[in-house]
């Protein structure tokens, strides 16, 4: 099976209500199928032994996510009650679990990657890269794709961690890779955009960007969207593999962290302004923004006309994807870098202080 038929399968192999790992889809698009009761309440709460800025992974009734306490856990979603927990190399910074097939990876800031049992917690392999894994891995068919501050981004067999290929930019990879009709998709801390072709590592093209990115781009009908330290938004054309559109707020310019959530219409996605920002898809124009207490580092979920975001300032938001009201929110207290995960008629987000949150009914 080609790369390309194996991520057409995969994709529709991953059942409509589940959320498998950061952002939801290989696309990183942000979108969740789950019906979501409305207003959410607080189901439970799992204490941690350190911050969680992984943001999890809900599949098969576990919540998987990783923390800097260096564990990666397994909690049941109906109760909250620890299923396993399995030891990294160092401390879970940003990388966020993936789950398929059984298995569970998630990368370290001891540089190693890790694939685990699902169901048992018990390390399957392990695959040592050259400095910290911050990004979150995606996988297409049997290849496991992330990136690593050694510059590199990799490819390895899902199965059982052999190297592929790796392709070397000129800055730490700190992204999350987006995967599309066979290509691999990376904005870089090297200020460049760069298409990959999954099967052999080869560069497509690539062009400046005009400022590096800590964001994932998310992708949606051949085009690319995502946010830089240059202060804007960009809509990138990838069959022209130029920007297509660019979005600076008019007054309040910040860098933008956050991942990019993106539906037909519209591009929603926290800036370090505090500011959430919802923008026209089809032109970058401006429909809606909300000031937020603190930077906005959390990437924002979308569930129906519903979208959920967290805020350095403690406080999980709830806005009409429409018109920006805001409908429900919850204070956790800490901050909230991590970006929630929706399934199975539930959503989770763990918080800079170890808790992990479940709402739902």
């Amino acid at each position: 099976m080609s790369i390309l038929a194996a991520f057409a399968a995969a994709q529709t192999s991953q059942g409509p209500d589940s959320w498998t790992m950061f952002r939801g889809s290989p696309t990183l698009l942000g979108i969740s199928q789950s019906q979501l009761p409305g207003p959410l309440k607080l189901r439970w709460s799992f204490q941690a032994g350190d911050a969680i800025m992984s943001s999890a992974a809900v599949a098969g009734g576990t919540v998987y996510f990783g923390s800097m306490d260096g564990f990666l856990h397994a909690v049941d979603l109906s109760t909250g009650k620890e299923r396993w927990r399995y030891q990294t190399a160092g401390p879970v910074g940003e990388s966020s679990p993936c789950v398929r097939d059984g298995l569970v990876y998630v990368g370290d800031l001891g540089a190693t990657l890790h694939a685990v049992d699902a169901g048992t917690g018990k390390a399957r392999w392990t695959f040592q890269a050259g400095d910290e894994i911050k990004s979150s891995p995606n996988r297409a068919g049997d290849r496991l794709y992330f990136g690593s501050y050694d510059q590199h981004l990799y490819c390895l067999s899902a199965s059982d961690g052999k190297l592929m290929w790796k392709y070397m930019t000129e800055g730490p990879v700190h992204c999350t890779p987006a995967i599309d009709k066979g290509i691999v998709y990376i904005s870089g801390c090297d200020e460049n955009f760069r298409a990959i072709a999954a099967e052999t590592g080869k560069q497509v093209f690539a062009f400046p960007l005009g400022a590096y990115t800590g964001a994932s781009a998310a992708l949606r009908d051949d085009n690319a969207y995502v946010g830089t330290f240059g202060n804007e938004v960009l809509g990138i054309d990838l069959k022209k593999h130029e920007v297509r559109w660019s979005y600076r707020h008019a007054v309040r310019n910040f860098p933008y962290y956050s991942s990019a959530a993106v539906t037909a219409e519209y591009v929603v996605v926290g800036g370090r302004d505090k500011m959430v920002h919802c923008l026209r898809r089809s032109s970058g124009k401006e429909v809606w923004t909300y000031l937020t207490g603190a930077r906005v580092e959390s990437s924002p979920l979308i569930a129906g006309n519903r979208v959920f975001v967290g805020s350095n300032d403690g406080t999980l938001y709830e806005f009409d994807l429409v018109t920006g009201k805001k409908t429900w929110e919850f204070v956790a207290g800490a901050p909230l870098s991590a970006s929630p995960a929706a399934a199975q008629g539930a959503l989770v987000i763990g918080s800079e202080d170890g808790v992990l949150y479940c709402f739902g009914n």
